[in-house]
């Protein structure tokens, strides 16, 4: 593994000299909001914040994204025929992801690249995109991500993990496509004082985290004991199904396929879509299988904490960022029905 000294006045320069190669975005403050922009003209990342409004997901499965296109001009002989659109290539960098965001990538992957299926797009998107990553020196209170198999300073997903030592980082190359990107920075070869130090950090930030929160019995509890189990009333009964946690979410993968017409162009798109909306799971007969709130509720996180445990045996599929904790308007908390789940004993 490579690794260097890179003083902070040398980011600019690393930076100016990644934009050569990438399309380099990064955390730029706007009010009281901290999001991924492009960094250009000289715009400079914002390394004070804990974590991003929005997770880096868009990068892989954009909001709404063409996928195929087609004519409706009956004197085109290709008329209703859908063509399939080549998925972005275009060489995409992330400055200072956290690494929650980059190990729900990897999580995330083994839904769109199954054995079976591979979605072409959300495969180019992810194998065009590097990231470096930034150690959570500071983790946020509503962050738990060593509970669900992460840390602060985890290394799953990323090219380069970065720490901040204050007037200097320790950049470590992951893989090989990092160590291309960090040969591009100007530094030198960390001191034993330097790991030293990053080693303490990391220390401190994982004991930041004061209190666990239980998965361990998820994978052992049956499946229909939890769904008809009696606390998802409690849960529900402040939820007003906006979708906030699911949009906020870096694991939540749900979209929608529709097609849009302008004129005689058309295009066949998707877009995301949350299970808390009725519409999710409305039939063409116009029967809803989901059609009560309760069931929408329970949906999510069964999907999360059980349904994905059981499918894919490798953890619950959540990172412990803390978003949908830290920006519900109803203060439903994924940390408490974990605790709910995970203790369940059916009478």
């Amino acid at each position: 593994m490579i690794e260097k000294i890179i003083l902070k006045k040398d980011l600019a320069p690393w930076l100016k000299e990644l934009v050569k190669s990438y399309q380099v975005y990064g955390p730029v403050r706007d009010q009281e909001q901290v999001n991924f922009v492009p960094l250009k003209d000289g715009l400079a990342p914002d390394l004070s914040f804990q974590n991003t409004r929005l997770s880096p997901k868009a990068f892989v499965q954009p909001p709404s994204e063409r996928m195929f296109q087609f004519t409706l001009d009956q004197a085109d002989p290709e008329a209703h025929i859908l063509k399939e659109l080549p998925a972005a290539d275009n060489p995409r960098l992330l400055f200072a992801v956290r690494p929650c965001d980059a190990r729900a990538l990897n999580l995330v992957q083994i839904n769109f690249t199954t054995p079976e299926y591979t979605d072409p797009w959300w495969k180019q998107g992810r194998e065009s995109l590097a990231l470096i990553g930034l150690g959570c020196n500071n983790p946020c209170s509503t962050c738990f991500c060593p509970s669900v198999g992460g840390g602060p300073f985890d290394s799953a997903g990323l090219d380069i993990l970065l720490t901040d030592l204050g007037e200097q980082f320790l950049a470590q190359a992951v893989n090989e496509k990092g160590q291309a990107l960090l040969s591009k920075a100007a530094g030198a070869e960390p001191s034993p004082a330097d790991k030293e130090k990053a080693a303490q950090l990391e220390k401190n930030a994982q004991e930041a985290f004061t209190e666990a929160v239980p998965v361990d019995r998820l994978r052992s509890r049956p499946l229909l004991e939890l769904f008809n189990a009696p606390f998802w009333d409690e849960v529900q009964f402040s939820c007003i199904n906006c979708g906030t946690c699911t949009y906020l979410c870096p694991t939540c993968w749900c979209f929608d396929i529709q097609d849009e017409v302008f004129g005689m162009e058309g295009f066949r798109m998707r877009n995301w879509d949350s299970c808390m909306f009725p519409l999710f799971t409305l039939h063409g007969s116009g029967h809803n299988p989901r059609e009560h709130k309760l069931q929408r509720v329970r949906q999510r996180f069964m999907h999360k904490l059980k349904y994905y445990v059981d499918k894919y045996e490798n953890g619950v599929a959540c990172v412990g960022c803390g978003r949908c904790v830290q920006f519900c308007p109803v203060n439903i908390d994924i940390r408490q029905v974990c605790r709910l789940m995970n203790a369940f004993e059916a009478n």
